[in-house]
């Protein structure tokens, strides 16, 4: 059964997909907890939304790979609850594992997945206990395939994803929806022009609200990388894996001076 929702909450709402998520929310009439960690670009973001949409906007600035700051949104998901949650707000370091800051990548595991782990399970009790509302979770392609170069970023993702099916599979016969949305390459400027394998945000963005809303558990937006999945999860590790490090050894080759 398809859901409309009255009030979202979206993590990573300043910019990008988390930006698009939001405006296409208020344009539907929802009002709105918007959260990042720079609160004067949520502070324009709401001020926008209010004036052209006329749906109520509440700024809740946080760093969500801090305890103390994400506890409150946490807090506000339980004392107030939303009827969607979207688990936008997450970031990726490139290059070698080995030579990357240990304490970044496991701030990319805080954001990525201690986070929307954390939020998801403080929002879905009250959705539960209504019997509809739902969690939209951002994953990424990268989660189906090896990710040499960005090897924690593609763990995080392949962890969201699988967490999502699995609730999904838990909840849906309780009238709550859990999406992954599984974007490949997205532009974040949406008057960037797109080619085969770039996309605008604010077309993932509405696949995912679409998918989460009609009650599907992934959504990989995309004709061309809905083409390409099944070919990911048929080829055989080896060539994957082989072809995976020539991509990343090509790309670290066109960065060194």
């Amino acid at each position: 059964m398809r859901q409309a929702y009255r009030t979202a909450l979206v993590t990573g709402a300043s910019s990008g997909i988390g930006e698009s998520f939001a405006r296409l929310l208020a344009r539907r009439g929802t009002g709105l907890v918007i959260v990042a960690r720079r609160a004067d670009l949520l502070d324009g973001l709401a001020r926008d939304l209010v004036e052209r949409y006329r749906v109520a906007v509440e700024v809740l600035a946080a760093d969500l790979t801090d305890p103390a700051q994400r506890a409150t949104v946490e807090d506000r998901l339980r004392a107030d609850p939303v009827d969607l949650l979207v688990n936008n707000a997450g970031y990726g370091a490139f290059g070698a594992f080995a030579d990357l800051g240990l304490d970044d990548q496991l701030k990319e595991i805080e954001l990525n997945v201690t986070a929307l782990v954390r939020l998801t399970h403080a929002a879905l009790p009250p959705m539960l206990e209504r019997g509809r509302g739902g969690v939209l979770n951002v994953a990424s392609m990268a989660g189906y395939t090896p990710s040499p170069g960005s090897a924690t970023y593609g763990a995080t993702k392949a962890y969201v994803t699988a967490f999502s099916e699995s609730l999904h599979a838990e909840v849906a016969s309780r009238g709550v929806h859990v999406t992954a949305l599984c974007p490949g390459f997205t532009r974040t400027d949406d008057d960037s022009p797109t080619n085969l394998l770039w996309m605008r945000r604010g077309d993932v963005a509405r696949a995912g609200l679409d998918a989460v809303e009609a009650g599907r558990a992934v959504c990989v937006p995309g004709a061309q990388y809905k083409a390409a999945l099944p070919a990911l999860k048929v080829m055989p590790r080896p060539l994957l894996r082989a072809a995976a490090n020539r991509m990343w050894r090509q790309a670290a080759e066109t960065q060194t001076p």
